[in-house]
């Protein structure tokens, strides 16, 4: 079974940046997307972008421009840039996968933007 394990978050100003990075351990054969959630305190989990294994890739409207995905399905590596973050980015990301359509969840990273 393929496990995550999500890195990278912390706290920052408004309008820094951070790189979270998301790495698969075990077998990630017939994994078609990897993809980024965020959940803020209080709101549901939400889509921030995803990446399928054409390299194609799909953004929330809150952040495109902003953030950045990028990985490689098959080495089960997804990261995700965010520049020009906003205290409305704060919340704890969570790294998912499709791998032969079941869904795999990390334990999230927690991101803090505040001055």
């Amino acid at each position: 079974q393929v496990q995550l394990v999500e890195s990278g978050g912390g706290l920052v100003q408004p309008g820094g940046s951070l790189r979270l990075s998301c790495v698969a351990s075990g077998s990630t054969f017939g994994v078609n997307s990897m993809a980024w959630y965020r959940q803020a305190p209080g709101k549901q989990r939400e889509f921030v972008a995803i990446i399928v294994g054409g390299g194609s890739t799909n953004y929330a409207d809150s952040v495109k421009g902003r953030f950045t995905i990028s990985g490689d399905n098959v080495k089960g590596t997804v990261y995700l840039q965010m520049n020009s973050l906003k205290p409305e980015d704060t919340a704890v990301y969570y790294c998912n996968i499709n791998q032969f359509g079941s869904m795999y969840w990390g334990r999230g990273t927690q991101v803090t933007v505040s001055s």
